[in-house]
């Protein structure tokens, strides 16, 4: 195994833009190429970080607190980095995860309307001066994207959100993006499947380009 770091990899987006579908697009384009990796999520990826997840997720019949919100997924976070993440980048393997801390600022900040101050003040705090290399961020209309989530079935405490909600969250997104063009690219999840994966085939190659 090679000592070199491995690369770190992120998939963004909001409900019902079909994430999990590309990401697994994603990981077989690394398989073929022999690309040794980890598969993740947020908030989530380790035993405990899932238990934090199904809080965040559950609806309670206490309201829960927007603070305490974004603590939950900084711990989450926290333990997800330690025990996966960074250990795997050390490894040499690349780390490809389903959303990220653009989502706590496209969610908890521009969604929830949270301090972007406080929500970089926990970033510095958990990650240090860890971010991804490669950011893809699958960009849709909420109105549709809440169809598609709707249509999976019981919805979690996030997806039972107005669209007002979501408008600011893809805002949040586009934000990002706009931001850190280097890094992020915004892919047009509206297109039909197969145009979406070139999209993605194309971000990806160039991307990696740039950081390889």
């Amino acid at each position: 195994m090679t000592n070199r770091r491995g690369l770190f990899l992120t998939l963004e987006g909001a409900e019902g833009v079909g994430k999990s579908t590309n990401i697994e697009f994603i990981t077989q384009y690394l398989e073929q190429r022999g690309i040794e990796y980890v598969l993740t999520r947020e908030p989530g990826g380790t035993q405990l970080a899932e238990r934090i997840r199904d809080l965040l997720l559950a609806v309670h019949e206490e309201p829960m607190a927007e603070l305490t919100e974004l603590l939950l997924v900084f711990a989450a976070r926290a333990q997800h980095l330690d025990k996966v993440i960074e250990p795997a980048l050390t490894a040499g393997k690349w780390v490809v995860c389903d959303r990220f801390t653009d989502a706590t600022f496209a969610y908890q900040g521009a969604g929830r309307g949270l301090s972007v101050e406080t929500i970089g003040q926990l970033q510095s705090m958990v990650q240090g001066e860890l971010r991804p290399d490669l950011t893809l961020i699958l960009d849709l209309d909420p109105e549709i994207g809440m169809e598609r989530a709707s249509n999976r079935g019981k919805l979690d405490r996030f997806e039972r959100e107005q669209q007002s909600f979501f408008r600011s969250v893809r805002q949040g997104y586009l934000d990002i993006a706009q931001a850190e063009p280097e890094r992020c690219t915004v892919i047009d999840a509206s297109k039909p499947l197969e145009e979406v994966k070139l999209d993605l085939l194309a971000a990806l190659e160039q991307g990696l380009s740039r950081i390889t």
